[in-house]
């Protein structure tokens, strides 16, 4: 960094060597020209398809190719342009390491402990409902939204929250925006949150019941955990490759001890109800949310990390391999009548609704500031952190549309539209897919729940059990044919559950970062995230407050978490939302307002779908979209003594009826207080732009680091030069 380059405090950086400047070699220009035109080959195939079917490993090349070029090229450019991280500058971990929350990780454990928290059911849900308007315009937007939108949110998020103390999101709003913006966005993200993690909690309850297969396998990853923490921490600090080592080992151990356990005498101690499993998740949610992040949760998500990743690259490499073909439309017809039966709602805006995690998503800006930025050594990390682990969690989305998409058509539409369509019979189910226009006869649906041992694959809706099917169908083409579909598909529910649960015990800390945040505005002792009666207090809040609307959900179908499921999509994207325009504000107060089209881009796009959605959500006339239009439906019903599925009994058309009004009034006072924040902002930003000097923002006062990281050498430092 040349001696003149100032950090963003406005206070000089200390003397020291510049970095040397990278080099273009030939090597490397040929290198990533070969990676450029791969990807566009794949691309061009994607493209170029008419009717005919093609191999899924195209949409596997076309966007790795794509992943690439954008971590060299974007990532880079906007990182030693717009944020300018400083090596020499100490972050919060250094500073206000307590042993709890604050503490130097190595990357490698954080990057894995990121990427496990942000990566839950959306990545892996989102893409196969979205499957019903074909693979293409769902790879576009998992791709391109990526690169553009969601790995520069979690990047440029993680680097504001690091500058200003690890700082919440909706307190970094109340900071920067204002009063007015600032509360509103405090309501907003902590009212979001809760039902962000009481959808992710349920779909773990629901993978788990009655499975004990799963819950032993994922159960045992705690006490791993612990062991990790305790090695990496007091028995062998800084043995991060011997941790990972026995870690991994004991995992493995764990997964085939868990198919053991399923057929032992001790199934019975871990085949748990779902009530029971409620209360198993809100007791850990709140000791992984009070411990010391080195012992319990950051191992725990790094061992996590490499069950995801390790799944997802064999599902790649049986994609190689076994090279199924696409057998769903490019472009279905539902994406422009906006009648499938698995969502209603046109192309735009519903698709960028229903793929959020893998694309863009508001929940990973809590994570980026809530534990993550608490624990980062280096400021140059944000890329490798926040960019990166986006770009991984993208393709485990694109991996699950090829699930989805490489199944028949008939089988899809069979497992994901509605009960009320299909019925309760193979006969019935087959007759109804015929009139969507797909086949499948009933003998076809029999042998293929028979395949996987399960009773019945009929209106299997919400994503997870279709999913499971597809990796069965991919990983029995390469590893042991169809003798062994059964055990893959089991393999992948297990896998969903202990994918989605690490975003359970992240979130639960990051609510109660926020939450502290929050009570500290009126009383300040709360907010110090280092006092333990705040900590127990605002943790126990925190899993009382989702668990609360799980443990309904758990026992009522129709009741809790069930009643707010249909926000989570528009939820998560409002909060992304939320999330750029501080991001595009703090650019404009800093100075940076030629580059605030980074983030600005982004938010005109979110702004435009969540907006739009919400819009029909409130107005639309079709009870299949609109929520007000639903009360009216089945009010009318109610009132003429009819009973419409989904409910079976008078009481349950009441509960639909107020179901859809307390949605219907959600979503407008969401998007009423998302406005509030974004009105705010644009007036801040106007004033920014007038002022003749930087406004003054909340960025901690800069103090020297004492930490040497040398393996640092891989990151850009301020003033490097390509």
């Amino acid at each position: 960094m040349p001696t003149s380059a100032l950090p963003e405090s406005g206070l000089p950086a200390p003397a020291g060597p510049s970095p040397a400047r990278s080099r273009t070699t030939p090597r490397a220009v040929l290198l990533w020209t070969a990676v450029a035109l791969l990807g566009a080959v794949g691309w061009g195939v994607l493209a170029l398809a008419r009717g005919e079917r093609i191999s899924a490993v195209w949409l596997v090349v076309a966007a790795l190719g794509s992943y690439a070029i954008a971590y060299r090229f974007y990532s880079r450019f906007i990182v030693r342009r717009v944020l300018k991280p400083d090596d020499r500058r100490a972050t919060p971990a250094e500073r206000l390491e307590d042993g709890v929350d604050f503490q130097p990780t190595d990357r490698r454990v954080l990057l894995g402990h990121h990427f496990a928290a942000i990566a839950g059911a959306g990545p892996l849900v989102g893409p196969v409902l979205a499957a019903q308007m074909g693979y293409l315009p769902g790879t576009l937007w998992i791709v391109a939204g990526v690169i553009f939108a969601g790995a520069v949110q979690d990047m440029v998020v993680l680097f504001l929250s690091m500058r200003r103390d690890g700082t919440s999101l909706g307190q970094m709003a109340r900071d920067e925006i204002g009063r007015a913006g600032g509360a509103a966005a405090l309501i907003a993200v902590f009212a979001i949150m809760i039902i962000l993690l009481g959808v992710l909690a349920l779909v773990v309850v629901n993978a788990l019941a009655h499975s004990p297969w799963g819950t032993f396998s994922v159960a045992m990853t705690i006490p791993i955990a612990l062991f990790m923490g305790l090695w990496l921490h007091i028995l062998r600090p800084g043995r991060v490759v011997e941790a990972s080592v026995i870690g991994v080992a004991l995992l493995l151990l764990a997964i085939v001890g868990g198919g053991w356990i399923e057929k032992s005498s001790l199934a019975d101690a871990f085949t748990l109800s779902p009530t029971t499993l409620v209360f198993c998740l809100i007791g850990y949610g709140f000791v992984a949310s009070v411990l010391p992040v080195w012992m319990l949760l950051a191992p725990r998500d790094y061992l996590s990390t490499f069950m995801k990743i390790g799944t997802i690259a064999l599902l790649a490499v049986g994609v190689v391999v076994a090279a199924p073909v696409l057998r769903a439309d490019s472009v279905s017809d539902f994406a422009s009548s906006g009648a499938g039966p698995v969502f209603a709602g046109a192309l735009f805006p519903f698709l960028f609704i229903t793929i959020a995690c893998g694309a863009l998503s508001g929940f990973h800006s809590l994570v980026a500031s809530g534990t993550t930025p608490k624990l980062i050594q280096k400021e140059s990390q944000v890329r490798l952190i926040g960019y990166g682990a986006m770009l991984m969690e993208s393709f485990v989305a694109i991996m699950a549309l090829i699930a989805a998409a490489t199944l028949e058509p008939g089988l899809y539409y069979a497992m994901n539209a509605p009960a009320g369509l299909l019925g309760t019979t193979a006969e019935s189910a087959s007759h109804a897919v015929a009139g969507l226009g797909f086949t499948i006869t009933p003998d076809q649906l029999t042998h293929a729940a028979k395949a996987v041992e399960e009773q019945t694959l009929i209106a299997r809706s919400g994503g997870a059990p279709t999913l499971a099917v597809g990796m069965s169908e991919i990983f029995s083409g390469v590893f042991g044919g169809t003798a062994l579909k059964a055990f893959w598909y089991h393999f992948a529910i297990m896998f969903e559950a202990l994918f989605i649960l690490t975003t359970v015990d992240a979130g639960t800390r990051v609510g109660r970062f926020m939450l502290q945040d929050m009570l500290g505005n009126v009383w300040k002792p709360i907010g110090r995230v280092n006092w333990k009666p705040g900590i127990w207090l605002c943790s126990g809040l925190v899993v009382a407050a989702w668990g609360y609307f799980l443990h309904s959900g758990a026992t009522d179908p129709l009741g809790g978490i069930n009643q707010l499921f249909p926000l989570f999509g528009i939820a998560n994207q409002l909060l992304a939302a939320v999330a750029l325009t501080v991001c595009t504000t703090v650019l404009i107060k800093s100075g940076r307002l030629r580059w605030a089209w980074v983030t600005g881009v982004p938010l005109a796009w979110v702004v435009a779908i969540t907006f739009t959605a919400g819009w029909q959500k409130i107005f639309s006339d079709d009870p299949r979209i609109g929520f007000f239009a639903q009360r009216t439906r089945y009010s009318d019903a109610l009132d003429a003594g009819q009973v419409l599925p989904p409910a079976k009994t008078l009481d349950d058309m009441h509960t639909v009826v107020t179901n859809s009004t307390v949605d219907g009034v959600l979503i407008a006072l969401f998007l009423l207080l998302v406005a509030v924040v974004i009105g705010n902002a644009a007036v801040v930003c106007v004033r920014a732009v007038r002022s003749p000097v930087p406004l003054p923002t909340t960025e901690a006062p800069y103090t020297e680091s004492r930490i040497d990281v040398p393996e640092q050498a891989a990151e850009p430092l301020v003033g490097a030069r390509p």
